[in-house]
């Protein structure tokens, strides 16, 4: 299986997300989170420095658990960047509607 490179968003929202787990984390140990969590304690770093940009979702499940984070905290706080901005119009046309 061929792994594409990730984008300079995916890098980004990556950095996010260690970020938000180390603040969470805050003077708890690594490895006390890891086991709680049931990863290892590697795994757990490669995530919180962003060298793991795209962890799988039960593993992130499972850290959020652990630090009594919401699925959607977490949500909210990686893709804070990545949002459109302004209210979604329900009425907006494709032209091909329009033409018709």
């Amino acid at each position: 299986m061929v792994r594409l490179p990730l984008t300079p968003e995916e890098v980004e929202r990556g950095q996010r997300l260690g970020a938000l787990l180390r603040r969470a984390r805050g003077e708890r140990s690594m490895l006390d989170t890891a086991l709680a969590a049931r990863i290892s304690p590697e795994t757990l770093r490669k995530i919180e420095t962003g060298r793991v940009a795209t962890p799988a979702f039960p593993t992130i499940a499972a850290i959020a658990d652990v630090l009594g984070l919401s699925l959607d905290a977490v949500w909210a706080e990686i893709s804070g960047a990545e949002r459109v901005v302004g209210p979604v119009d329900s009425t907006h046309r494709s032209p091909e509607r329009l033409a018709s």
